[in-house]
């Protein structure tokens, strides 16, 4: 089978396209044919060594994945041959990855895709989505009316959180720095888009939501504490999801007299039952067209390197014209 492997870390020409020996699903496995992957910035961080992580030999790099089931291990009894399926978690804590043709994965981390949603939406819509409902449903605590505010609503996070925060019932307002990216705002359902090279996002915010929001979703690297604080209700809630190094000044005290909350957390460390609970509410939302993935460029697997430069020139140096998912195809590469 084709796949897309690393042996060592290193920059994104350490990645390799070879042919190498299929694997057989294993007792609680499925097997999959891959139709389409995701590109995530974690798959660069383990990739160059940033975020340490088990490398074996021929390492497959990817956490997200769609396909068919090609077959099942002993113990598997909710999915068979022929289903649609997609799955995430995967390449993380020495676990194979997916960008390959055919990959094993236990079956507590595979859920069935509905008929009319695409491998590439799936695959695109795996490990954001994820992120994005834990983080509102699970740590924040979202409610249907409550305002949310969305730093960089046009990213692969920050998409999922507008349309999943609209989908509940939540009052949304998300930022963006180009014309381009505002009108993708509107067009993902933002109640108010701010661009925030044109209008401050402090008075955009108060102007909108006087007594501040309930839910502040950061997705810079550097968060801006003092700004959260500012713009959250009392009782608000600040989710963080970025910025691994980090280290800003904290405003103690306008925090806690506020009686607001910080909730950070990594998607990969959720239990298996609650990413099942939430991949029940994508796949609905999925299928009712609800939640659809900012899919910015595809390429083929045997470009996955230069997928690769495109994600960490957007991520770590803010270049490039990337605005939302990089989704790999395999359906074109025998």
């Amino acid at each position: 089978m084709k796949a897309a492997y690393i042996e060592v870390t290193g920059d994104p020409d350490v990645i390799r396209i070879a042919e190498i020996p299929p694997v057989a699903a294993r007792a609680g496995e499925v097997r999959i044919r891959v139709q389409a992957v995701s590109v995530n910035p974690i798959d660069t961080y383990i990739r160059s060594g940033a975020v340490a992580s088990e490398i074996k030999d021929r390492y497959i790099i990817g956490c997200d994945a769609a396909g068919i089931i090609e077959s099942v291990g002993e113990g598997v009894h909710n999915f068979k041959t022929g289903d649609r399926v997609w799955c995430t978690n995967q390449g993380l804590q020495g676990r194979q990855g997916t960008s390959a043709e055919l990959i094993c994965v236990d079956q507590n981390w595979c859920y069935h895709l509905p008929e009319e949603v695409s491998f590439e939406t799936a695959a695109a819509c795996a490990l954001v989505g994820m992120t994005a409902h834990l983080g509102l449903f699970r740590e924040a605590r979202l409610q249907a009316g409550e305002t949310v505010l969305c730093i960089g609503g046009t990213g692969g996070v920050g998409s999922m959180v507008v349309q999943m925060a609209k989908a509940c019932g939540a009052r949304v307002l998300a930022t963006a720095g180009t014309e381009e990216k505002y009108r993708r705002l509107v067009d993902l359902g933002a109640d108010v888009a701010i661009n925030y090279n044109q209008n401050t996002i402090e008075d955009s915010v108060l102007q909108a939501a006087p007594k501040g929001v309930n839910v502040f979703w950061e997705t810079r690297r550097e968060p801006n504490f003092d700004q959260a604080i500012q713009l959250l209700a009392t009782r608000g809630r600040m989710v963080l999801m970025a910025g691994r190094d980090a280290r800003p000044v904290f405003p103690v005290g306008p925090f806690y007299v506020k009686e607001c909350s910080l909730h950070g957390f990594v998607m990969f460390k959720a239990t298996a039952l609650e990413m099942r609970t939430a991949a029940e509410e994508i796949n609905r939302w999925m299928a009712s067209g609800k939640l659809q993935p900012n899919i910015s460029l595809q390429l083929p697997l045997s470009q996955a390197a230069e997928a690769h430069r495109q994600q960490e020139a957007a991520t770590l140096r803010n270049e490039g014209n990337l605005s939302g998912k990089i989704v790999l195809t395999l359906t074109n590469e025998n």
